[in-house]
């Protein structure tokens, strides 16, 4: 017997299933990488419109005002 055949006859109906994440959590292996990648995609998108907002504020918006103060 190969162990593929052993692994059905333990698992029966599961078999062929994705595993789940935790067992009191209805999420699979599967959804929860593709949760991580959205969340890393976030964070990075999250990241760069921070420093393009930083940029704009700390260099460039000063660099227009200077004339209007005098």
């Amino acid at each position: 017997m190969g162990e593929s055949k052993r692994r059905k006859a333990a698992l029966g109906d599961k078999y062929g299933q994705d595993e789940r994440f935790l067992a009191w959590l209805p999420l699979t292996k599967a959804q929860s990488q593709q949760f991580m990648q959205w969340t890393t995609r976030g964070a990075w998108i999250g990241i760069g419109t921070l420093a393009a907002v930083w940029l704009t504020v700390r260099i460039i918006g000063p660099g227009f005002g200077w004339w209007q103060v005098n």
